[in-house]
């Protein structure tokens, strides 16, 4: 559990229960420290109730990184954060403070995107509850939330599901530093071949497979047409969704993610 500094909100033990866990990666300092920021692009990932009339919510932010702000009176009927605060929307959000949890000053809606429907909700939903669990809190990564709109995108104009989250799940990875290439060999950097069996461990990366391996055997060609965004091959496709799911697994020790398992039972991913 992390801790939490609620200088800026008022003392309840309920929202340290409702927090998310750090991520085992090392934060880093954002790059801009102004206590008080006006216009960020960003998006609602998640909110939790606080107070009787207030809400804790965590953002995704192009220039800040994943962010926890209170918005203050956001669940009064008159409120105009009522109708703002939705998820898959661009938002342009303002804060103040520079505790953990920081003050929400004003949040606007930008538009420009389709909503997201049916399956293509509980995908972005996924989406969502991927970058809470990975990414570490002001932690600045711009090529990662420029991952993030491009996929809510392609999720909106009815793409296929199962190439788009892999291509995000790669992303993420190897964004949050957990990945590394995948055409290349960990410890000689050659390029791998594309009839050969190889395995991707958590920690070493690409290797050829040996016999007594447990980890998903992924062929070299598997690897270089992820690494090119080359989903056409349903063998492709196939094993790397089994590979996605044994890296997750490995980084989450075990722990099941909520809408995946949805999506599992949904034939969705």
């Amino acid at each position: 559990m992390e801790e939490i500094d609620l200088t800026e909100v008022e003392d309840d033990t309920s929202v340290l229960k409702t927090l998310s866990p750090r991520s085992s990666l090392k934060s880093l300092k954002p790059l801009i420290k102004d206590p008080r920021v006006a216009h960020q692009p960003g998006f609602v990932l998640h909110s939790y109730p606080y107070k009787e009339t207030s809400l804790i919510v965590d953002v995704l932010t192009r220039d800040y990184g994943r962010l926890m702000l209170v918005a203050k009176g956001a669940k009064r009927p008159h409120s105009k954060l009522r109708s703002v605060l939705q998820t898959f929307q661009p938002l342009t959000l303002s804060w103040t403070g520079k505790s953990e949890i920081r003050t929400m000053t004003a949040a606007e809606w930008v538009g420009g995107m389709l909503p997201l429907e049916k399956s293509a909700l509980l995908c972005g939903f996924y989406l969502n509850e991927l970058l809470i669990k990975f990414c570490v809190r002001d932690e600045v990564n711009r090529a990662l939330f420029d991952q993030y709109v491009a996929t809510l995108n392609q999720l909106a104009h009815n793409e296929s599901a199962p190439i788009v989250l892999r291509k995000f799940e790669l992303a993420l990875l190897q964004e949050c530093g957990l990945l590394g290439s995948l055409h290349l060999c960990g410890e000689t950097r050659n390029p791998v071949i594309a009839d050969m069996d190889y395995v991707v461990d958590p920690l070493g990366g690409v290797r050829p497979a040996h016999p007594s391996d447990s980890a998903p055997r992924i062929t070299g060609k598997t690897l270089t047409d992820m690494h090119t965004e080359a989903y056409a091959d349903p063998v492709t496709l196939s094993q790397s969704k089994q590979l996605m799911r044994f890296l997750f697994n490995h980084h989450l020790n075990g722990l099941a993610l909520k809408t995946r398992q949805i999506l599992i039972d949904l034939h969705k991913l």
